[in-house]
């Protein structure tokens, strides 16, 4: 198998895994004639670059339930060799087709020896090749401590895919995998690394949900989401609603609708940028968040005791709680009312702001806007 196949066939298996800030809201693949697996990526300074995504091999002796490259599943196996991957990639970069890189791979002889494999292809980029661009790579389950650490020292951001909330939930998806040892220890290694090194403290972690597979609920999704968060400091957590693969062992499943990942994504956002905590999401009987609003449009109407807000006086921790209300449009209002107040629906949609949700929770300069909406 010559490079190119080894690229798309690597490429193709390593779409799955979202590694990168666009990769999980809609990802598009930027068409290109080396490796169609070229990805936009939202790094943590804001900036959008091009990343190639692509497995160091679809060879795996893992079982899990819904993954195409799961052992005994037939399909072509393919490998790149360290410098094979890291030679292609540098030509990808030299011809200014990709400025990142992402590095996962299946797991073939262990997670340890795996990681070398990944581990010498990314010294390779760093040394030989001299890249300096941004690299992420996967830690693999049950890797050891000196392997975590030569991954920080060598990427920009590191993750495990922790696939389910809990053990229970993961045992429904693999036989071989353990969720404490294997995927949560290599997560809270990195972490004590990166606060203990000064030289680590820039570098990075995610990890990653598989959505619907296991019968885990929203509620326990998000609260080891939230936990995450508040204990290893992670910078994302990505969600995949679970679509099934032909010839494995959940072929046949339903697959999780999409406005199930999408509802995961509005509340992980919430976490992130809104000061939402786990204790102010609301659930349906089942455990789930609501699917016909979004989750902030439902904690407004459970909380009818905060409202109407003032727009004039709120504060932007206010704001952000009203539906309709985001980041920019936040900020806008509190610039915009220090020259003049806000008196009409208009204004409030000339900063941004979606004032026709925002409508029924807000006052503007004491009167509420509802009436002004049937000649908006």
């Amino acid at each position: 198998m010559d490079v190119q196949q080894k690229l798309d066939v690597l490429g193709s298996a390593a779409q799955a895994d979202l590694a990168c800030g666009k990769c999980g809201e809609g990802q598009t693949r930027v068409k290109d004639d080396i490796g169609r697996w070229i990805y936009p990526a939202v790094r943590q300074d804001g900036r959008t670059v091009k990343m190639l995504k692509v497995l160091q091999t679809n060879a795996c002796e893992k079982d899990c339930f819904y993954c195409a490259t799961r052992r005994g599943r037939d399909i072509r196996r393919t490998t790149f060799q360290p410098d094979e991957l890291a030679s292609t990639f540098d030509q990808i970069h030299r011809a200014n087709l990709a400025e990142a890189i992402f590095i996962s791979s299946g797991v073939a002889g262990g997670g340890t020896r795996t990681m070398e494999r990944m581990l010498a292809t990314a010294e390779l980029l760093r040394g030989k090749y001299a890249f300096r661009g941004y690299l992420h790579l996967k830690l693999m389950p049950g890797a050891e401590p000196s392997a975590i650490e030569r991954a920080l020292q060598l990427a920009d951001r590191v993750s495990v895919n922790l696939e389910a909330p809990s053990s229970e939930h993961l045992a429904k998806l693999s036989s071989t995998k353990r969720y404490a040892e294997e995927l949560l220890a290599p997560l809270h290694i990195a972490r004590k690394l990166i606060d203990n090194q000064p030289a680590l403290a820039k570098k990075s972690m995610t990890t990653q949900f598989v959505v619907g597979a296991a019968g885990e609920q929203d509620r326990e999704i998000l609260a080891r989401t939230a936990q995450l968060y508040r204990d290893l400091a992670l910078a994302r957590v990505y969600y995949s609603a679970f679509q099934p693969v032909e010839n494995t062992p959940l072929d046949g499943h339903a697959p999780t609708p999409l406005i199930r990942e999408h509802r995961l994504y509005q509340t992980d956002f919430l976490f992130r940028q809104y000061g939402f905590t786990f204790d102010d999401l609301v659930f349906d009987a089942r455990g789930n968040l609501s699917v016909e609003s979004d989750p902030k449009t439902v904690w407004a109407i459970h909380h009818p005791e905060f409202f109407p807000v003032e727009l004039n006086r709120a504060s932007k921790e206010q704001l952000l709680r009203v539906p309709g209300i985001g980041l920019l449009s936040a900020a806008r209002i509190t610039q915009s009312r220090r020259a003049n107040k806000f008196l009409s629906i208009e204004q409030l949609a000339r900063v941004g702001a979606d004032a026709q949700r925002a409508a029924p929770f807000i006052l503007l300069n004491g009167r509420q806007p509802a009436r002004q909406l049937a000649l908006f």
